[in-house]
């Protein structure tokens, strides 16, 4: 048996990933197939493309998460055509990942799902509402909190999901985008307000709306805004970075000098919520989104053969929320 998946054969642009035929990975203990029905796209991937993930080897198939039905299970707690879902755990680093038909993927990583969402529906969500609720939970960010809550990189899949789930929180939300046409996206998705945002410092915008400042950043930007977004948080509020849309590292940060006294910096990284950590959470974002409560914030959908396309796509930052590949 054969089967279509993305390879990216070395690093470079967009143009490395290729269409191959490649033999469906055969079962071992611990590690059960999976037909993949379809895979969020995230920016990691494009990194790893690029060739910024250490110890990747190509050729490899990206994709970090995917969604689809148990094919062979080795597993009796996950028998053959079980709906699961899968996120992190080195998929598409270490081993082959997503971007296929089939994925050859350890039991543990597995996350079983009950749902009637469609596939490119429910693929939006793994990656995307599972890093977002980890990150709030690390802000301490609740259901009832009072406090105000600033998203940067609003439009970001992360960042739409995050407004999202603030909002059912009842927490008072502002978020930013480089771009004034994407304002509406982010107040549909539970933003109170959207500040727009040129690349330079948020005092002057932030202050006028919040001249305490907010109580908590989530900061999916990362290494080029961290510390201005140390500086925006009130003092002894909690600013937490879990993206990386501008990088990885922070140049010259001196920890002492950037972050005020009693002010919190902390992290979250997706890999904290893969398997069962993130079993029960999956589940729960599914009913809400179901229910309407969440929004699955898809912006496009694209099938296998226009892989190229989709990490160009990403790659010019076109996206507002979350992009899906189909097989």
């Amino acid at each position: 048996m054969t089967m279509r998946a993305a390879v990216c054969v070395r690093a470079g642009g967009p143009e490395v990933l290729e269409i191959r035929e490649l033999p469906v990975p055969a079962v071992r203990a611990g590690w059960s197939l999976v037909q993949v029905k379809g895979a969020g796209l995230n920016r990691s991937e494009l990194r790893t493309r690029q060739g910024h993930s250490p110890g990747v080897r190509f050729p490899r198939v990206l994709g970090i998460e995917c969604v689809g039905t148990v094919a062979a299970s080795t597993d009796p707690a996950l028998p053959d055509g079980t709906t699961v879902a899968a996120v992190m755990g080195e998929m598409g680093r270490e081993f082959d990942g997503g971007y296929a038909e089939y994925a050859l993927l350890p039991n543990s990583l597995l996350m079983p799902v009950t749902t009637a969402l469609p596939w490119e529906v429910l693929a939006a969500l793994p990656e995307t509402y599972l890093t977002a609720q980890g990150s709030l939970d690390a802000l301490g960010v609740g259901p009832g909190d009072q406090g105000r809550l600033l998203i940067r990189g609003g439009t970001s899949s992360v960042g739409m999901a995050a407004a999202s789930i603030a909002s059912g929180y009842g927490v008072t939300t502002a978020a930013t985008t480089r771009r004034p046409d994407r304002t509406g996206a982010l107040t549909a998705a539970g933003a109170d307000c959207v500040l727009v945002d040129d690349g330079g410092p948020l005092a002057a915008s932030m202050h006028a709306l919040w001249p305490q400042g907010p109580d908590y950043v989530l900061d999916l930007v990362g290494a080029s805004t961290a510390a201005d977004s140390l500086r925006l948080v009130r003092r002894g509020g909690t600013v937490c970075v879990a993206g990386s849309l501008s990088g990885w590292l922070i140049p010259d940060f001196q920890p002492v000098a950037m972050i005020p006294s009693g002010t919190r910096l902390t992290a979250f990284h997706s890999d904290d919520i893969k398997g069962s950590a993130g079993t029960t959470a999956l589940q729960r974002v599914v009913r809400q989104v179901e229910a309407g409560v969440y929004r699955p914030n898809v912006d496009r959908v694209f099938g296998l053969d226009e892989i190229v396309a989709a990490h160009r796509y990403m790659e010019d930052n076109q996206a507002t929320g979350k992009l899906v590949v189909v097989p």
